[in-house]
């Protein structure tokens, strides 16, 4: 079994995650690395490379999990119903809701994208606007300050727009985005378009919003790779914290500071385009209220995001049950959701030996990429087998934590310790496939980029220095650089 000889190469290579951690940070550009092509360590997808690269278990799952896995993927893809109906297991959706199922944003568990045109030449599914104020009062404050909430919603429409509703009540509103195009021309000459958005609320349909308001875009992120993110000792995520900048690199990540629902405790945050949740527990239960409207342990309101102002929203028919824990989902589809996601396999890298491969992998490195999209790490508590405590290399490209990105990014909203210019560095892995999976190419929190190298020239605040790298690069080196981002 391929994963039995990665076990044995690292165990022969790398001795100990002491030993892996004590490498150089940039290693020999001529070879791959050891166990380099298993991106997601010994649970590496290794199989056929299709759009269907993203929906795999981990190879190292047991064989008495698999149905276990197969159960809550059947919940990722439900399409929850009005309630009442006959069917107690699929009702509740609602009342306000931005899809009906998890896959629909996640199209094929890859990220999501952004609209081909506003409303009603197109809808929006799996993108959406987060919506928050700022703090009115002392008490709103003092929960801030503690870290028990991350935003304070808008008072009429929640935390977020929801543009679809049960029959009966009219959605909240429509997203609507205009794009301005800037050219961008690189040393060698090539012009590259930036499209920069701009978002507003039409048809709001249950009166004024807030003259604060805040808004926010959000595309759904990939699903893969997800549990071995738990995995990841928090000790080796806040070793490259550095919020001084002491080393005087231009760096200053930080991680967000956020309240974990699960151990009732502020903890680290690894998920969500600004980590705002601690566990992917809660990461899955919250999405799982808030854009389907499904009440669940975790967020037991059956009317999901809808206000005290939103009164014929909450006067309508939930699908409460005492057949699932007095709730829509019961803990048991919750629990086997998150086997689900946590077991999501990472495919392996391609082409990790091509010379232009290895040649863009030092422009990443050399330009300064790889001091936020930190390669790897070394984790021990594989979600798929609890039992083994052998150590693995994952190779995530992201150091998990939050940096400044500069004005043309910010979205002006904070979100827990994060501020409005601030974003989690995303995973890297996968990205090569997002074309393959999801039959598009936009990258971003809100797909304003519609290729790598546009996302890349949106980089700015610490990242300014490495996206001004890039635009210096001839020719032959940016287009290695790419290749290496697509082998990903």
């Amino acid at each position: 079994m391929p994963s039995r000889i990665l076990v044995l190469a690292l165990a022969l290579l790398i001795g100990s995650p002491e030993a892996v951690l004590a490498q150089p940070a940039a290693p020999d550009f001529t070879q791959s690395e050891a166990g380099e092509r298993y991106a997601g360590g010994r649970g590496t997808y290794l199989k056929r490379i299709d759009k269907r690269a993203f929906l795999h278990p981990t190879s190292n799952l047991p064989f008495k999990q698999q149905l276990d896995f197969r159960v809550g993927q059947g919940i990722f893809k439900k399409l929850w119903v009005t309630a009442p109906t006959a069917t107690t297991a699929s009702d509740g959706l609602g009342p306000l809701y931005n899809a009906r199922a998890c896959r629909q944003c996640h199209i094929g568990n890859g990220r999501g994208h952004p609209p081909k045109a506003n409303w009603p030449d197109d809808n929006a599914v799996s993108m959406f606007l987060r919506l928050s104020i700022p703090p009115q009062n002392a008490e709103q404050k003092r929960l801030l300050a503690e870290r028990k909430v991350g935003v304070i919603p808008e008072p009429t429409y929640g935390g977020q727009l929801q543009d679809f509703a049960v029959p009966g009540l009219p959605g909240e509103g429509r997203m609507t985005i205009s794009y301005q195009e800037t050219p961008v021309t690189l040393a060698d000459g090539k012009t590259v378009s930036l499209r920069k958005p701009s978002y507003s609320i039409s048809e709001p349909a249950y009166g004024p919003l807030h003259p604060e308001l805040m808004i926010s875009p959000r595309v759904a992120p990939p699903m893969i790779g997800l549990g071995l993110l738990d995995a990841i000792d928090s000790k080796a995520i806040l070793a490259r914290e550095d919020s001084d900048d002491r080393n005087g690199d231009g760096i200053s990540g930080r991680a967000n500071r956020v309240w974990n629902g699960d151990s009732q405790q502020v903890d680290i945050g690894r998920y969500g385009w600004k980590a705002g949740h601690a566990t992917l527990n809660q990461q899955n239960n919250s999405a799982l209220n808030g854009d389907i409207g499904i009440s669940n342990p975790d967020f037991q309101n059956p009317h999901g995001d809808c206000t005290e102002q939103q009164a014929s929203c909450l006067q309508m028919p939930h699908g409460n049950t005492d057949r699932h824990d007095n709730l829509e989902a019961s803990r048991q589809m919750t629990d086997a959701m998150l086997l689900y996601t946590r077991n999501l396999a990472v495919p392996a890298r391609r082409n990790v030996d091509d010379p232009q491969v290895l040649a863009g992998k030092k422009v990443f490195y050399d330009s300064g990429c790889e001091s936020c999209h930190r390669a790897k790490f070394v984790v021990v508590d594989d979600p798929s087998e609890p039992q083994n405590k052998a150590p693995q290399l994952i190779w995530p490209y992201s150091d998990l934590l939050l940096h400044d990105m500069g004005e043309g990014l910010a979205d002006g909203r904070p979100e827990y310790a994060a501020n409005g210019r601030e974003w989690r560095t995303p995973p890297l892995w996968g990205i090569g496939l997002t074309e393959t999976v999801g039959g598009h190419t936009y990258f971003l929190h809100d797909g304003r980029a519609r290729n790598l190298l546009e996302a890349i020239l949106w980089h700015g605040g610490e990242a300014q220095a490495a996206r001004d790298a890039v635009v210096q690069l001839p020719t032959a080196q940016r287009n290695n650089l790419i290749r290496f981002l697509e082998s990903l």
